[in-house]
């Protein structure tokens, strides 16, 4: 018989339409074994959309459950955590409509964690001149859905929001 590491997480859903919400809600009580009741606000960084975070207990694993449950909903923007354990590494998941998801391993301090292969594989395909190292490490580092992700980040705390404005 194995036994499970608990661990805890957040989700921080950054982004959903109205009509979103209860379907965020009931998703991660399935995935989480209970009823889940967000507290939801506007998100001022995109009209119509809402923003929550929800702090969950759960096995190791449970981040990958959340964000597989999750992964693919259009106008759905969010990130999540999960903590080690004693026999896991961390994890971070973030996801947006145009980049999909992005999965990092973490280490006790946070820090993301680069598996050597996919460090082998970048420094390829910049030898290639196909890309730089540069970009090639910002993509392991998750930069790209960062970049995305800050403006929502933000714009609940207070800060000065930049208005996302669609480019024709």
């Amino acid at each position: 018989m194995t036994s499970r590491q608990a661990t805890r997480g957040v989700i921080y859903v950054h982004s959903a339409p109205s009509a979103l919400c209860p379907h965020i809600e009931w998703a991660l009580g399935g995935v989480l074994g209970n009823a889940v009741n967000l507290e939801w606000t506007p998100q001022p960084a995109q009209a119509g959309s809402y923003r929550s975070e929800y702090s969950w207990l759960g096995d190791a694993g449970t981040a990958a459950a959340i964000a597989s449950a999750l992964r693919g909903w259009n106008h759905l923007r969010f990130e999540i955590t999960e903590e080690p354990t004693t026999s896991t590494e961390g994890s971070r998941y973030s996801y947006t409509p145009d980049l999909g998801v992005f999965h990092a391993v973490t280490g006790i301090h946070g820090d993301i964690m680069i598996p050597e292969d996919r460090l082998k594989a970048a420094v390829v395909k910049a030898a290639m001149g196909d890309t730089t190292i540069e970009i090639e490490v910002d993509k392991l580092l998750g930069k790209p859905w960062d970049d995305q992700l800050e403006t929502f980040r933000h714009a609940g705390d207070g800060a000065p929001v930049r208005w996302l404005h669609q480019v024709v």
